[in-house]
This record gives C-alpha cells, structure tokens and sequence, in this order.
C-alpha cells in the first residue's frame, strides 16, 4: 500500500472479529459484515488477522511504502537527460543511477530529501569526456612615432666695441666666461667664455671679437612592439601564463618594525590571463586579459637612495565571443600629442629677418597606435605517428665528440700508415714539448 491512499477487501466468509500489529501504519474499518476499509496512515510494516464467526481466520501481511511518484515525476522533468531511479525501504529513499556530473547529484539530493525522513546517494558519475582544447592566439602591436624640431641662437662679445656681452633667447643653454678669449689691444683687455653647449653651428671671429651659437635639431625616432603569446587550455578552466620577470621595490614597515625597509618583487613582461567556454551556438566565449608592462626608467623615482623604476602598462580586460578561427581587435588606441615652446627676447624677436636671431623654438610631435587582436582555435594533439614539433637552432646545440676509430688490420701497406702516424705523433710531441725534432 501506498502511504495515505485506502484499500477495501472483500471477505468470502461473514466477519467475527479483526487485529491489526501495528494501528498506526496501517487502520482498519469494517464496512460490512464481509467488507474491511484499510488505511495506509504511515510507511513501514504491519499484520492484519480476520476471524470469521465460523472460527476460521486469515492473516494479511501489509507493507507501506512512500508514494514515489511524484518524486520520479519531479526528477523526469528536471532532469530529462538522466538516468535517475528512486526507490523506497521503510521510511528511506535511496536515489540509484549514473548522472553526468556533480552539480545533476546535488539538485537531485535537494529535490528528494524534503519528501523522505532519510535519503540514501546512490548516483555514480559518468566518466567524464574528452574535453576539446582551445587555443588563444593574441598579438599586441604598437607602433611609437617622435618628432623634434628646434632653433635657436646664441650671441656673444669677448670684446667688439670694448663691449663684452651675449645675448641669449633662451631655451639653450649659454656658455660661461672664461674659455673663448678676447677683448681690444689698445686696452689690453681680455675675456674668455666657457662653452658648454656648442650646439650644431659654431662661428667665433678672434679679430672682431664676435662668436655665434646656432642650434637647428631635427629628430625623428621609431619605436616598435610586437609581442605574439599563445596559450592552450581546457574547455572552462582559465589558464594564464608571465613572460618576463621581476623588479625590487623597497617597502617602508609599520608598527613595532616602523622604519625598517623590506623588498617586495612586482612582476612585468607579458602577461595572458583568458577562460574560454564553448557554447551550443558553436561559438567560444571567452573573458580575456592580456597585459604588457616594461619598465621605464625615464619615469622612476629615487627614494633615500633607492633607484625604483616604473611601468609602462598596456593592459585589456574584456569578455568576448567567437566562432572559431575567427579574429577580433579588442582594443585600439591612436594618440596624437604636440608640444610647441617658443622663448624670444622682447623688441627685438620682432624686428624683420633679424628678429629669428633673438628666438629660440623647440617643437615636438609623438603618434602611438595600439591594437590587440584575439584569435581562438580550437586545437586537437599531435598523433603519435605525427613528426613532433621542435625548435630550429641555427647551430647544432651541444654536439657529441667523435668516438676514437678502432685500430687498422695487418695489411702490405699498413706499415706505410703506421710510420706516417708516427712521424705526426713525434711531430705532435715535439710542438707539446718545444723540442727540435730528435728523439730519444
């Protein structure tokens, strides 16, 4: 019988009298003097006696179980796929069955046990299948562009007109007297001036006294990045990989240690971080983080001595989806920057022609273009019968020495061989030995 649920059982004689081992699994009701109502209150077992009015008597054993079917019902419709079978033993349910993976067995326990005082796990795992491999191909380009343009001039008078001077636009630097001599005979008079920046042109006229310092810089510099990282996981596991290395930084203590210096290592090079997922669309989807970082010197900081670098970053971090093969350019950067400084001297920068002697210019333009582009694949091993992979070194790496030849047979023109080996073997010696030939 079925918990909750009533049977009546028809009796061939007329009933005397009716006894039941356990009233609450299973009750009764005499309905007619040939009709018994039973009752299923509660799972578990029970015997049932009748005794007719002739003094015959019959025994019934009854077992109750739980109504399993709801539950088959629930489990079908949640998990159509599985193979799940539930079956009942007094007040337990055990759940018996293969079933694809862990998460199917921890909804189907949460399911059940709210039906059942206990409930038995008897689902096994599936052997889990190949998972495919995918492949990520990621590129960073970068491609840095500077231009510089300046000009500038610098004047100076060791002594023309009795009149020492210089006249300096700046934005250049301009020498110091003591090294460029000069100055008017009649007077006997003299002026040197040091030169520390020459620039490009230099012009100095000891007999009129008059030197010139002309600056005109042109510079045009090219700066070019690519990095190409590959990496290869499993379906839904992430994986990431570092190439590079890393830097110390010195790192100030609190607390009872304030004061101490410790060194802590940050990490730069060419980092890729990706988790890719393959869909029903045939598609791949993937969260992916590549990062490049090198170290700039120019930018540093020097703290009480220590010299820490910094870091030039270049990092995405972007979930796409793909089919496979197929490429996409997740990040792009054009930068364009120009900086313009000109320096003159007031009045007389402005008077026609001359006015560019009393000017000094510095112009400089930098374009940075910036693309990372993504490609996944799924990839299949190499088969054993296959040529494995390997590197091509332009040299042979490590090469093996020659074992020694085995010795010659007895031949007619052994001998002839033998007194040539001898003659290099006492020649050999000789160079070993610095002596002249002659042997003893």
């Amino acid at each position: 019988m079925i918990v909750g649920r009533s049977v009546v059982v028809d009796y061939p004689a007329d009933i005397g009298r009716i006894s039941t081992s356990n009233p609450e699994t299973v009750d009764y009701v005499a309905v007619t003097t040939r009709e018994i109502l039973l009752h299923a209150k509660s799972h578990g077992n029970a015997t049932l006696i009748v005794w007719s009015k002739a003094g015959q008597r019959e025994f019934y054993n009854i077992t109750v179980e739980h109504n399993l079917e709801p539950i088959r019902r629930i489990l079908k419709a949640t998990f159509p796929n599985e193979s799940i079978e539930v079956q009942s033993a007094r007040d337990t349910i055990t759940l018996n069955g293969t079933v694809s993976s862990q998460p199917v067995v921890d909804r189907a326990l949460a399911i059940a046990t709210p039906l059942a005082k206990a409930v038995v796990n008897n689902l096994k795992l599936a052997t889990p299948k190949v998972e495919k491999q995918i492949l990520l191909r990621v590129k960073f380009a970068e491609l840095n562009r500077s231009v510089a343009d300046s000009f500038g001039v610098n004047l100076i008078s060791t002594g023309a007109g009795n009149t020492l001077g210089r006249i300096d636009p700046g934005g250049n630097a301009a020498p110091t007297p003591t090294t460029v001599g000069g100055g008017p005979q009649s007077t006997q008079q003299s002026s040197r001036f040091t030169i520390s920046d020459a620039l490009n042109i230099f012009a100095f006229r000891p007999d009129l006294n008059i030197g010139a310092f002309v600056r005109a810089l042109q510079g045009r510099g090219l700066l070019q990045i690519l990095a190409e990282p590959n990496l290869v996981t499993e379906n839904g596991q992430p994986a990431s990989f570092l190439v590079g290395g890393e830097f110390p930084v010195p790192v100030l203590q609190g607390g009872a240690n304030a004061g101490a210096v410790t060194v802590q290592f940050r990490e730069f090079g060419i980092r890729l971080n990706f988790k890719p997922q393959l869909t029903e669309n045939n598609t791949i989807k993937m969260y992916v983080k590549p990062e490049v970082n090198t170290i700039d010197i120019a930018n540093g900081v020097s703290i009480s001595g220590f010299n820490i670098p910094a870091l030039a970053t270049r990092r995405i971090e972007t979930n796409i989806e793909l089919g496979e093969g197929q490429s996409f350019v997740i990040g792009g950067l054009i930068d364009d920057r120009l900086s313009d400084s000109v320096s003159r001297i007031p009045g007389l920068s402005s008077i026609p022609l001359l006015g560019n002697l009393f000017r000094s210019r510095s112009e400089n333009k930098s374009k940075t273009e910036l693309i990372v582009l993504v490609t996944p694949e799924i990839s299949t091993p190499v088969s054993a019968s296959d040529p494995k992979p390997s590197i091509d070194f332009p040299r042979e790496f490590l090469p093996t020495m020659d074992k020694p030849k085995p010795p010659a047979p007895t031949t007619p023109s052994a001998p002839a061989k033998v007194t040539s080996d001898k003659k290099k073997g006492r020649s050999l010696r000789n160079i070993l030995l610095g002596g002249s030939g002659k042997t003893s």
